[in-house]
């Protein structure tokens, strides 16, 4: 396919951590103070300004190349830490028009979250994301997050099913999703948490409006009511931005057709993650993932486990960052991922902190359709660097470049990938 650029679509806060990355990088380069005292550098001054301009560009290899303006708006609290964010953002994509979101991510304490997500463009896609969480740090004796999600996307690739699948038989399809989840955790321990997740969910998936669109055979819907028991067991020193220990999870669950899903699956999984301090600027940080899926008979292929794109969520999709979102689906699948976390520069940024890092990564993984496979046979590999701005203690902004055997991929939101 040569050397493409796919811009994954986040589904939450995605381009608007952008902005504390270019917040980053024009500090480290400012302009001398006499010149930002007077003309236009005074309405721009990224060193002090809440206000920052954000470009948008976003290429897709079926959709052409969009564009747009995020004007993202800063709040800080009383200890200058920022405590809000708003970016909206207006954009033009060539074959589904004119487009608008806004975004409000609130950040009260180190315990507490929310954000806000809404918008449309003029053809076909519609969105709506929103979540509260607290008990973040597991300090209390609960955790509770929920979330309401409905969304209407036109852009979304299907490869088929199966590790060994080719570009040549990629289509494009409209998915239209929605779902409300709720996870209650009993914290045993800071330490220790054991909690329950439930997410009616239902997904349609509509013939494709972009070129090749994807066969009869894939189209159609279903719903879903996924029940999860999880145990974890979290040494880290931030569920945020975390320097050292350990997050092991291990989790057990499904749906069943019986009670309102319109068909049957179970799963079952592990998932591990460690960061090791290297120094006073390093961080080696290691993830792997596994995911089976035992008894699941003809489920559609997005109730399936995916690799691919820049994120990790425990249990549902994982990175693998030279490869588009969802590159490689089928029952089971097994994700490995190694970076070494590098500060560059730390900088006095809008009345805080703010550190510049880098990081060079690797990943590897798979998916297979039967238990008995060697999990660690023919795995995919991609490598590539990242680039992170961070303020603490809530917010990383990311663009991760991966390289693999289809060429590149580039990835921008919010979090570390694991």
């Amino acid at each position: 396919m040569g050397i493409s650029v796919k811009v994954s679509r986040c589904l939450l806060r995605a381009t608007a951590s952008l902005a504390l990355l270019i917040l980053v990088l024009a500090r480290a380069g400012a302009t001398p103070a006499e010149a930002q005292e007077s003309g236009l550098f005074k309405w721009f001054d990224f060193g002090n300004s809440p206000f920052i301009p954000v470009p948008e560009i976003a290429t897709d290899p079926f959709g052409g190349t969009s564009y747009g303006v995020l004007p993202v708006y800063l709040v800080t609290g009383e200890g200058g830490e920022i405590s809000r964010l708003y970016a909206p953002d207006f954009i033009f994509h060539p074959s589904l028009g004119y487009g608008a979101r806004f975004r409000v991510f609130d950040y009260p304490s180190e315990d507490t979250e929310s954000y806000l997500v809404a918008g449309a463009k003029q053809k076909i896609e519609r969105e709506f994301d929103a979540l509260h969480a607290t008990g973040i740090t597991r300090s209390g004796a609960w955790s509770f997050s929920a979330r309401l999600l409905y969304d209407r996307s036109a852009t979304p690739l299907f490869f088929g099913i199966g590790n060994n699948t080719t570009t040549a038989n990629q289509g494009n399809f409209t998915a239209e999703r929605g779902y409300a989840e709720a996870s209650l955790g009993r914290n045993v321990t800071p330490e220790l948490q054991v909690s329950l997740r439930l997410r009616p969910r239902f997904v349609d998936i509509e013939p494709g409006v972009l070129e090749h669109s994807v066969g009869a055979s894939v189209l159609g819907g279903g719903n879903d009511f996924l029940t999860r028991l999880t145990v974890s067991y979290d040494t880290r020193d931030s569920p945020t931005i975390p320097t050292h220990g350990t997050l092991l999870t291990a989790f057990v669950g499904g749906a069943d057709r019986a009670f309102l899903s319109s068909f049957s699956y179970s799963e079952l999984g592990l998932d591990a993650r460690h960061l090791l301090p290297v120094g006073e600027r390093f961080t080696l940080a290691g993830h792997a993932a596994l995911r089976y899926m035992p008894g699941a008979q003809q489920i559609p292929f997005w109730a399936l486990s995916s690799l691919g794109g820049e994120q990790s969520v425990i249990g549902e999709r994982q990175p693998l960052r030279g490869f588009g979102e969802g590159r490689f689906i089928d029952r089971n699948l097994f994700s490995a991922s190694l970076e070494l976390r590098t500060q560059i520069v730390s900088l006095n940024l809008f009345s805080q902190q703010v550190t510049l890092e880098a990081a060079p990564f690797i990943d590897a993984g798979r998916v297979f359709h039967s238990a008995g496979q060697n999990p660690l046979d023919q795995l995919h590999v991609a490598g590539g660097i990242g680039l992170r701005g961070i303020a603490r203690p809530f917010i990383v902004g990311y663009v991760d470049i991966g390289f693999g055997a289809e060429g590149a991929a580039v990835f921008s939101g919010v979090d570390y990938p694991f």
